[in-house]
């Protein structure tokens, strides 16, 4: 039960690493999780390269250890498709995050659900290799039926448990996409 709860709890884990590139209006450094820096011929993340910091609300400030590494950083958020265009003012680089149209919040709403989605699909996949192996076990082993059903019984409480874990997550997520 061990490890089917660690791999449920993976699923979450991915569906708020997902979540937290959604950007919501407001400045956040994980927007750039997927961003890579070509430093010296390596890709790399901006993180590794830079220090990212949200100086306002809406204002997140990249601040190169390296001063060449600069224009490696700028021409690598333009390549992202963020949607964000960088300032380059010769010591960091600032990136202003414009305010979220309704129908651009609505568009968000819908990917954070489909990522939800997915974490759901990902949690019944556990489930379902989990009832699988027991049922094999079972039948290996001449387990009573109700053994069993206690058994599938509890995969399916915990199921339940993330799955509900999910969707508060998503309820969230939705509520801070749709906020103004």
């Amino acid at each position: 039960m061990a490890s089917v709860e660690e791999r449920m709890e993976k699923a979450v884990e991915n569906c708020q690493r997902e979540w937290s590139k959604i950007r919501t209006g407001l400045a956040s450094a994980a927007v750039l999780d997927g961003v890579n820096v070509d430093y010296y011929g390596t890709p790399t993340p901006v993180s590794h390269v830079a220090s990212v910091k949200a100086t306002e609300p809406r204002v997140l400030s990249i601040i190169p250890w390296e001063k060449q590494m600069l224009g490696a950083i700028e021409k690598a958020i333009f390549a992202s498709n963020l949607g964000i265009t960088p300032t380059n003012d010769g010591s960091c680089i600032r990136l202003t995050f414009p305010m979220l149209t309704g129908e651009r919040r609505e568009e968000l709403t819908k990917i954070v659900r489909k990522v939800a989605e997915e974490g759901r699909v990902a949690v019944r996949n556990v489930r379902r290799d989990e009832n699988d192996s027991l049922k094999r076990q079972a039948k290996d082993e001449d387990w009573p039926e109700d053994m069993l059903k206690g058994e599938t019984d509890k995969v399916q409480k915990l199921t339940d448990r993330y799955i509900a874990k999910i969707d508060e997550l998503c309820a969230a997520k939705e509520a801070d996409v749709l906020k103004v």
